[in-house]
C-alpha cells in the first residue's frame, strides 16, 4: 500500500468510527428496575430477577415517603428504605422483585386499544408477556387505563427455576404529558394494599 493509500485507508477508518458511534447514541434507551428499554413516554415490559424469588408482602406498617418529580410535573408516594434510580421522567423505586416504574413523555389520553397495543407491541421482544385486556377506571377525580400483565424471568443458571413478575400498569394524562406506571411482584406476593395507596397518591404537578 502506497503513503497516500494509507492515509486514505485511516481517514476511512476514523468516519466509520464516528459514524458508529452516532448510531449508538441515537440508538441508546433508559432502562430501570429491570424493566426493559423505555423511550419517548414509552416503557418496556417489568422483569424478574431469576437470583431473587418472592420477598414477602409489604408490612401493613410500612412507612411511605413522597417523591416529587419537577422535571415530569408529578409526586408519588413510595416505600421508604426502597432503592432509587433513574431520573428525570424514568424512575424506578426497587425492592428485590418488587419494582416500581414510573415513566412520563408526551401524549394525549389513553384508551384501552392503546395500552393493548402497546403491550402486543412487547410481547415481539418478550414472549413470556401475558396481558388481561385493558380498562377505564377512575383514580380519584382522574380518568385512567389499567391493565394486568405477566412476565417471566429467565432460568435460574443453578437451580433452573423462574419467577413470575405480575404487573399492574396504569397510564394516566393531563396537560398533555402522559404517564406510565408500572407496579410489579412476585407470583404469590400479596402487595395489593401498598400498591393500591401508592397508584392512589398520584398527583400531577
Amino acid at each position: 500500500m502506497s503513503p497516500r493509500q494509507a492515509v486514505i485507508a485511516s481517514l476511512l477508518v476514523a468516519a466509520l468510527a464516528v459514524a458508529g458511534c452516532g448510531s449508538s447514541k441515537s440508538g441508546s434507551s433508559s432502562s430501570g428496575g429491570g424493566s426493559g428499554s423505555s423511550t419517548s413516554g414509552s416503557a418496556g415490559a417489568l422483569s424478574a430477577e431469576a437470583k431473587s424469588a418472592a420477598t414477602g408482602d409489604i408490612p401493613d406498617n410500612q412507612v411511605f415517603l413522597v417523591f416529587h418529580d419537577a422535571s415530569a410535573g408529578y409526586s408519588i408516594k413510595y416505600p421508604e428504605g426502597w432503592t432509587q434510580r433513574g431520573s428525570a421522567r424514568d424512575v424506578t423505586f426497587q425492592d428485590k422483585n418488587n419494582v416500581v416504574h414510573i415513566v412520563v413523555g408526551s401524549g394525549g389520553a389513553p384508551s384501552g386499544a392503546s395500552v393493548a397495543a402497546q403491550l402486543n407491541a412487547l410481547k415481539a421482544s418478550n414472549s413470556t408477556l401475558r396481558f388481561q385486556q385493558p380498562h377505564q377506571i377512575k383514580l380519584g377525580s382522574t380518568q385512567a387505563v389499567k391493565a394486568v400483565y405477566t412476565t417471566r424471568s429467565a432460568p435460574n443458571p443453578v437451580t433452573g427455576k423462574r419467577v413470575t413478575l405480575m404487573v399492574d400498569r396504569y397510564e394516566l394524562a393531563a396537560g398533555g404529558k402522559r404517564a406510565i406506571v408500572d407496579l410489579g411482584t412476585p407470583k404469590g406476593v400479596d402487595n395489593v394494599d401498598a400498591y393500591r395507596l401508592m397508584i392512589q397518591s398520584f398527583r400531577w404537578r
